[in-house]
């Protein structure tokens, strides 16, 4: 492991750790999530260009969006920067303006969550959308 991926793993050991005080529990479940979804729908345009989708919905199960609504601009900008850092470290090129947008679902088939994709050409950074 090189003296960055060790620091970028450092780095964001302590961001975890920060979260799971600030709501206490760690998001790594969610956060492995979007990062996966990030990576099953990445295309390899040419061999130093890869694109990934832009726009990322979090449906969370209504006990799951009550417990981090007070959060909710936290939350937003914790898994947008999550997820930027792991692009950046594939290498990764967002198709457009990267949005993580969070909504309340009462259908999530795990009962916790459901995370998807897709690209959109403009897009704005909301957070939690109101229901």
């Amino acid at each position: 492991m090189g003296a960055l991926s060790a620091l970028e793993e450092a780095l964001e050991n302590r961001w975890e750790a920060l979260w799971a005080r600030v709501l206490g529990k760690e998001p790594v479940e969610l956060l492995d999530a979007l990062r996966a979804e990030c990576d099953r729908h990445a295309v390899v345009c040419a061999a130093d260009r890869v694109i990934v989708p832009n726009a990322y919905d979090v449906e969370l199960a209504d006990p799951v969006h009550e417990e981090l609504a007070p959060h909710r601009s936290r939350v937003g900008q914790a898994l947008t920067d999550s997820l930027v850092r792991h692009a950046e470290r594939h290498g990764y090129e967002w198709a457009g303006p990267l949005a993580v947008h969070i909504t309340r679902s009462a259908d999530v088939p795990n009962g916790r969550y459901r995370v998807t994709s897709r690209v959109m050409p403009h897009v704005s950074a909301e957070g939690f959308q109101h229901a």
